[in-house]
């Protein structure tokens, strides 16, 4: 499998039960999400502002993917829920590895992309690291329809957090193809 059949077998509606496990003495969370996976191409305008911010050319990216998620913690009344926008930046020279963008925090004035790795077992590695924070997360399939991750995120001031989620497809969003042929029939000026 290559990054862009990992990215387009993972559009997408899917459930996700998660597992937070921290490295201190905070006692174990668990939680469950919803999660929307979309596909964009590199013509949305969102995909274009990301690139911009960095300044890499839209074209040379594969896909934009926003996530919209809405999520509770066990024991806690407060609904979790946002989005983000990264976007997959392939590297010419290294097919598996690739740079990761995200949408730009007024106060960082020179982004950082992350990165990704897919590996040989079809697993993806994408990891973001700056002065203050370290973030892994791994992704594999267990079937079509079964996605798990692991994530480790650490913060240069001592905090440490582990997790396990299993995700499981609920309904799949707008195809690549549809997206694709939607974005040909919309007048250029």
């Amino acid at each position: 499998m290559d990054i862009k059949e990992f990215v387009e077998q993972s559009a997408g509606k899917w459930f996700s039960q998660r597992s937070n496990h921290y490295l201190s003495t905070q006692p174990t969370e668990s939680g469950q999400s919803n999660l929307v996976m979309e596909l964009l191409l590199t013509n949305d305008p969102e995909v274009i502002q990301i690139c911009q911010g960095y300044n890499i050319e839209p074209a040379t990216a594969l896909y934009g993917v926003k996530v919209t998620w809405e999520g509770t913690i066990k024991g806690k009344a407060q609904k979790q829920t946002g989005s983000n926008v990264i976007v997959l930046v392939p590297d010419v020279d290294r097919p598996k590895e690739g740079k990761i963008l995200q949408s730009i925090a007024n106060s960082e004035k020179t982004p950082h992309p992350g990165r990704y790795i897919m590996a040989e077992d079809d697993s993806l590695t994408m990891i973001t690291e700056n002065e203050k924070i370290y973030s892994e997360e791994r992704f594999w399939f267990a079937s079509p329809n079964l996605r798990l991750r692991t994530s480790l995120v650490k913060l240069f001031g001592g905090f440490t957090q582990a997790s396990m989620s299993s995700e499981i497809r609920m309904g799949i969003t707008k195809s690549v193809d549809k997206a694709e042929d939607s974005a040909a029939k919309v007048p250029t000026k």
